[in-house]
């Protein structure tokens, strides 16, 4: 293979990237309202030269390269978050401005980036004839994710009927490739009380002090050590082999699980009223060896929770929100936990490609992605949660990410990816389909997937 063909192919088209990029970031696209920036999506590819483009019923827009019956997909979500207090933006988070090395705006890294460069990666395939034989490339913007990370690709796979034979993510990856992360889930907690006048609280039963029990148990669970000091074990055991003797390793890898309350929430006749009601939710991010079953019983194990059981309710929410198409696609606020061998083909494809293309290191473009990137190994994982919970998490699809920017821009003000990021991006997604051998691929790859919940959803 001609790397550095292809490494010239991508900084040809380097200047067309980051002019695609900064079209997306000026049009508006947080969840549920991606349709222009679908749009602008579509022309692009269209004018690449893509085999088909077409937007699906919630809204996803696909674009397909080759003619093979097997599918290699590329995903990005194209949604955003919004942009905070805008004091504290130094310039116009949608118009904003590109320099020699980076470009400003919502969106740059998390991660419209990533759609600019997986948009020409499949182009440059096509240009040097790197789709395999057998195969056709997908790529993905998809919607949706901030909101419901994977709920896209749950449509993609039960309603659309696709199965790819692996999974390339965009999202930032800060120079590194990245092979699983933890998963998450939004967990309420609802206590009941009864309400009377503030005058006499004891003639009613106050639900917000009941939650103020709840709440420090909460706390306990995150940040108690693991050991018989305590009542309450904290979430930090699952590191230990004596508490997860199967996954101890990989949850070492993936780091932690973690939980914080992030709402709460009351029912009152007035502000002089005992509170009748109270709720919260509670963020809660997997490691391996966590389930979405244990991690409810935890909650509903807490001293506080069993204290006042019978006016105690512990459930798991739900999404259902409509898509900017107006197709809503129900399902439980579960994002599994996923993880992959280092020696997975599709890791490996990704890893050859990087190695012949740019070296065995990171690399970073100016000093700020440096002193983010120095250090660390190539391979790595997320911090945070992408829609590889679906992909990989609940469908068992395989799954790896490389992508341009860096986690710590994302949902931060004053935005910014690197141009070079787009470059390095494309080649890599360019090279790895045609680097991938599927003789090597079984089920060993994956060393952590949780089950399905066993919800009856769509």
């Amino acid at each position: 293979m001609d790397f550095d063909a292809i490494k010239k192919a991508a900084q040809k088209y380097g200047p067309d990237m980051t002019r695609f990029l900064r079209d997306m970031i000026a049009i508006p696209s947080e969840s549920c309202e991606e349709k222009g920036v679908v749009y602008r999506i579509k022309e692009e590819m269209e004018k690449l030269g893509y085999d088909k483009v077409e937007i699906d019923g919630l809204g996803n827009v696909i674009g397909w390269m080759g003619e093979g019956d097997k599918i290699i997909a590329i995903d990005s979500h194209i949604d955003t978050v919004g942009i905070g207090n805008i004091n504290n933006w130094t310039d116009d988070p949608y118009k904003g401005y590109e320099t020699d090395k980076v470009i400003y705006g919502r969106g740059g890294s998390d991660q419209e980036g990533g759609m600019a460069s997986a948009t020409y990666g499949a182009r440059i395939m096509k240009d040097l004839g790197l789709i395999p034989e057998g195969y056709k490339i997908m790529v993905v913007g998809s919607v949706q994710e901030e909101d419901c990370d994977g709920m896209c690709w749950q449509y993609i796979y039960n309603v659309d009927k696709i199965k790819p034979e692996f999974v390339i993510s965009t999202e930032p990856t800060d120079g590194g490739i990245y092979r699983g992360h933890r998963g998450r889930m939004e967990i309420r907690v609802d206590v009941k009380g009864i309400s009377c006048h503030g005058s006499a609280p004891e003639r009613g039963d106050n639900a917000i002090f009941k939650m103020a029990d709840i709440l420090q148990d909460v706390r306990a669970l995150n940040e108690n050590p693991a050991d018989d000091s305590v009542e309450i074990k904290g979430l930090v055991k699952m590191l230990d082999p004596k508490y997860n003797p199967e996954h101890f390793e990989d949850a070492r890898f993936l780091g932690r699980g973690t939980c914080t309350v992030s709402q709460i929430f009351y029912t009152s006749p007035s502000r002089c009223a005992v509170a009748d009601s109270c709720a919260i939710s509670i963020d809660r991010r997997m490691t391996a060896g966590e389930t979405y079953q244990t991690c409810l019983k935890e909650i509903e194990d807490l001293p506080a929770v069993k204290k006042y059981a019978k006016d105690v309710k512990v459930s798991m929410y739900w999404y259902d929100r409509p898509a900017w198409t107006g197709e809503v696609y129900k399902t439980e606020c579960f994002f599994p936990t996923w993880i992959n061998k280092e020696t997975a083909p599709h890791v490996q494809a990704l890893a050859d490609a990087y190695h012949a293309l740019w070296g065995q290191e990171r690399i970073w473009a100016d000093d700020t992605a440096r002193s983010k990137r120095e250090g660390r190994p190539l391979i790595d994982k997320w911090t945070f949660s992408t829609n590889g919970v679906s992909i990989q998490g609940r469908y068992g699809i395989p799954c790896v990410g490389f992508g341009p920017g860096a986690e710590s821009q994302a949902h931060a003000p004053n935005e910014i990816t690197w141009k070079q990021d787009l470059v390095v991006c494309a080649s890599v997604l360019a090279a790895a389909p045609i680097l991938y051998k599927p003789s090597e691929a079984n089920e060993s790859a994956t060393s952590f997937r949780q089950q399905l919940t066993g919800n009856d959803i769509r």
